[in-house]
């Protein structure tokens, strides 16, 4: 199968969502459902490229044993992720961040659930807060000053059967498809200030994939800004309920994490 087709839940045209991640019951996000093919990632992995598409699959075994072990993740896959955002964009220097492990499991809490509602996660106001937060005031303006990118890394924990991560070519979507959005209690953190970033509205020409059966050691990077608004960005992305899924398929566990790179001059 090269596609299936599946509802995308965008936001209203102009409408300014405000999600309240730890408790979506209060959240305003007005959606636009529609009907869209997504298409296999798979028979066209080596023709995807970050400058190009904004997203690349790659197969990236990890040294990592147990993703809910917060002490194992900083330790070894903050070290791994960021050797590979260098290999991948020959970035001088990586802050990673922003770990949220998912499940679709019965009792999850909202702020574990996979996200429905096709998103950008940042824009430039909160990229700088991360740089602030993270190496403090003159660092930050001293590295900011380069080129930066901020980058999700996405890793199934276990075999993906459902519900999983549609990335939006981000070459087919354009600025006036963005719409701010405001995140509230994000990052599993119910007392961290917002999150500024943006929702998508609907176009016809937004173009879909996603990578079926994802394996744990499979990862898809998407970028999410560039400092360099000339350059390919905005991987709008979301979770999605497979059609082609098995009506028993064991619940979705995926981990997710993000980077903020500086590029040489």
């Amino acid at each position: 199968m090269n596609a299936v087709e599946a509802t995308i839940r965008y936001v209203v045209p102009g409408e300014k969502a405000i999600f309240y991640a730890t408790d979506r019951a209060r959240s305003h996000w007005p959606a636009e459902e529609h009907v869209m093919r997504i298409e296999d990632m798979r028979t066209r992995v080596h023709d995807l490229s970050l400058e190009k598409n904004g997203f690349v699959l790659l197969r990236q075994p990890t040294s990592v044993h147990d993703f809910h072990d917060p002490a194992e993740v900083r330790d070894v896959y903050y070290r791994e992720i960021a050797e590979l955002v260098k290999r991948l964009n020959g970035a001088e220097k990586v802050i990673v961040f922003g770990e949220v492990a998912r499940t679709d499991a019965p009792k999850t809490g909202d702020g574990a659930l996979p996200a429905f509602g096709a998103h950008v996660d940042y824009g430039a106001v909160t990229v700088r807060h991360f740089t602030e937060d993270m190496l403090g005031q003159t660092d930050a303006d001293r590295w900011l000053k380069h080129r930066h990118v901020l980058m999700n890394l996405w890793r199934p924990i276990r075999p993906v059967l459902r519900t999983p991560l549609a990335l939006c070519d981000a070459s087919t979507v354009k600025a006036e498809d963005l719409n701010d959005s405001e995140v509230r209690g994000g990052l599993m953190d119910p007392d961290r200030r917002p999150l500024h970033g943006f929702n998508l509205s609907y176009n016809p020409k937004h173009r879909w994939y996603y990578a079926p059966r994802m394996q744990p050691d499979e990862l898809l990077v998407f970028k999410l800004f560039d400092s360099d608004r000339s350059r390919v960005q905005w991987t709008g992305h979301t979770a999605f309920n497979d059609p082609s899924a098995a009506p028993d398929a064991p619940p979705r566990e995926s981990i997710e994490i993000r980077t903020i790179s500086f590029l040489p001059d």
